[in-house]
């Protein structure tokens, strides 16, 4: 393939009637992308990429078109995942008001390390973590500001007291032993794809650092486990607040189960419209209930209901 070629393959322009980039970028399922002239600039996988959207085109530089398709899940039919909720309320309108906002196809290391440093962090912590990481073990890469993310044998190679100079705290054990076990052929990250769910999940919370809300988030964002719900501090709230306050109080793995009946076969993607609209203060949450879950999170007191306006090329309602 010619040079001339090559730049056409990695530089264009696609159609994306409903995708919405800043949403999805921002949602918490993802902690690297940058803001920078008047797109994102980031990392996918190995390479360095730079993304515009102008309402229904996104512009693309550095990546060919099917790579960045199945990143962005552009072949996921959202309309039809709107429709398995709309008898419920509250996961219908915050479906509506996340319109565009799409559950990613992350690599599978970068997404097990980066969720390994989520425990009791909030997603800016997170972020910062993952940027530090990259800037001090991560591989430099062209067009985009952003490294890769540091390679399980790069981090292998370090020690937990240097790993904890990049803010990781206790998570730099879990981490580093991730790494290793990886980087000495212990685990297989690319072995969970031919396992069901259930067994994908056991494989991974026998990770250092991994639980079943962490594993839930991997098997979600990395390997097209639509149904997983990662169940945090902020879904247990919200599930929670679906039930009758006489009901008897859920563990996780409880509410878990509950949610994949509650919101169906794509459970995934209504928590995480439901968890978007808390997050970002749209969506009220009942308190006092499940407390055992974990302090009440921040800015989860506004009403639900109050759907923001979709971008233009977003406003026809399915």
């Amino acid at each position: 393939m010619s040079g001339r070629d090559l730049m056409q393959l990695e530089e264009g322009e696609i159609e994306c009637p409903e995708f919405d980039l800043r949403m999805t970028f921002e949602s918490g399922q993802t902690f690297h992308w940058t803001e920078c002239d008047g797109g994102y600039t980031g990392c996918i996988g190995e390479r360095g990429v730079f993304l515009q959207q102008e309402g229904g085109i996104l512009r693309y530089r550095g990546i060919d078109q099917e790579s960045l398709r199945h990143y962005l899940a552009f072949d996921h039919d959202l309309e039809a995942i709107r429709h398995t909720c709309s008898a419920h309320p509250a996961s219908l309108e915050a479906s509506l008001a996340c319109r565009g906002l799409r559950i990613m196809r992350q690599p599978h290391w970068e997404c097990i390390a980066s969720f390994i440093l989520s425990p009791m962090k909030q997603v800016a912590h997170i972020r910062q973590m993952s940027l530090s990481l990259r800037h001090a073990y991560g591989r430099k890469l062209d067009n985009t500001s952003v490294p890769g993310f540091p390679e399980p044998a790069v981090l292998a190679s370090t020690s937990e007291e240097e790993l904890r100079l990049c803010a990781l705290g206790f998570r730099a054990k879990g981490l580093l032993a991730t790494a290793r076990l990886i980087a000495e052929g212990t685990f297989d990250p690319e072995a969970l794809v031919k396992m069901n769910t259930d067994e994908a999940r056991e494989a991974l919370c026998s990770l250092p650092g991994i639980g079943r809300k962490v594993a839930n988030c991997i098997l979600l964002f990395s390997y097209g486990r639509l149904e997983a719900v990662p169940v945090d501090v902020w879904i247990g709230r919200i599930l929670s607040s679906f039930r009758s306050p006489r009901s008897k109080k859920l563990t996780p793995v409880e509410l878990e189960r509950y949610g994949e009946k509650l919101l169906g076969p794509y459970a995934g993607y209504i928590q995480q419209y439901l968890f978007h609209q808390a997050r970002t203060g749209n969506l009220k949450i009942s308190h006092g209930i499940q407390k055992s879950l974990g302090s009440t999170p921040k800015r989860a007191t506004t009403t639900i209901g109050r759907i923001a306006s979709p971008p233009p090329h977003l406003s026809t309602v399915s």
